[in-house]
């Protein structure tokens, strides 16, 4: 009986030491993948508009309008959708839809 209970107190304590020894990481990234010391998250650019033709392909982001492939400061416009646009931030490829637009009654 002391040797059960002897054994699930070592348990306990090992249960408990461990969290506490490990910082958590994220499951999503691939192993020993950290982020760089002093690395700023990326910036939460705001997309105004998306104009989207045959013709040509427009996206406006925080008021500067821009086509595929033009930059504008640390991001490069790769594709433009009607409802999406893919950039390149600092080597990521992100996707950044407009928002939603408010609800319109008609009376």
């Amino acid at each position: 009986m002391k040797q059960h209970l002897w054994i699930a107190l070592c348990l306990v304590l090992a249960l408990l030491w461990a969290p506490a020894s490990q910082a958590l990481q994220d499951p999503t990234r691939p192993p020993g993948a950290q982020r760089a010391p002093g690395a700023e998250p990326m910036k939460a650019w705001q997309v105004d508009s998306i104009f989207y033709s045959t013709r040509r392909k427009v996206v406006v982001i925080e008021g500067v309008a821009l086509r595929e492939g033009e930059r504008h400061r640390d991001i490069q416009i790769r594709r433009i959708d009607r409802d999406k646009v893919e950039i390149l931030e600092s080597g990521y490829l992100r996707t950044l839809y407009p928002a939603a637009l408010p609800d319109v009654r008609n009376n």
